[in-house]
């Protein structure tokens, strides 16, 4: 079972959508009103961190279960849950270069781990005003950045935690639904649903 943080956005039951369209198994639990202890009950095989309209310190377990599991467990990230991990690994959070609600960016990426065969450039759907800084991040690295340099996918170098800062599941992301094949495909690779 995918466990999905929900972090209150109108595109978090799109994302689980494309999940289970994609063959998994996916509960949706609020992020507020989860604790550490919930998430080891539920024995999650996988976590994916949705979008919110907050900032990682507002979002519930989010930062917390990244810190927790994050060894152990594959973890996506999207939107707001990739601005969590950034926070979780030492990185920050700031106002986007270029705010951009309902806008589509092509974004460049090696075509590996999550963008095993996508094209680069990708067009991507972006709803957010915020971004990540990595500076003082450890672990993680940069798969993926807008043409303005903001980066728009991430990963840790050891742990199979990913982050993507736009919305794979928005129609405004070409090949968004072979992007989630790619992540439970990594899940399966190392013993996920």
């Amino acid at each position: 079972m995918i466990l999905m943080l929900n972090n209150r956005d109108s595109f978090v039951f799109n994302l689980a959508r494309y999940l289970t369209l994609a063959g998994a198994d996916v509960e949706v639990k609020d992020s507020r009103s989860l604790s550490l202890k919930d998430i080891v009950r539920l024995r999650p095989e996988a976590i994916v961190i949705s979008p919110g309209p907050s900032r990682p310190e507002q979002a519930g377990i989010s930062v917390q279960a990244i810190e927790t599991f994050g060894g152990d467990l594959p973890i996506l990230g999207v939107c707001l849950g990739h601005q969590a991990i950034a926070v979780a690994y030492g990185g920050s959070v700031r106002r986007a270069r270029s705010p951009s609600h309902g806008r589509t960016v092509s974004i460049t990426h090696p075509s590996e781990g999550l963008f095993a065969e996508l094209p680069s450039p990708l067009p991507v759907g972006l709803y957010h005003s915020l971004a990540v800084d990595l500076s003082g991040a450890t672990g993680l690295q940069v798969d993926a950045t807008a043409p303005d340099g903001e980066i728009m996918a991430l990963s840790h170098r050891e742990n199979p935690v990913f982050g993507v800062q736009f919305h794979p599941e928005s129609i405004l992301t070409d090949h968004g639904a072979s992007l989630i094949r790619n992540f439970l495909s990594h899940c399966r690779s190392v013993t996920c649903p």
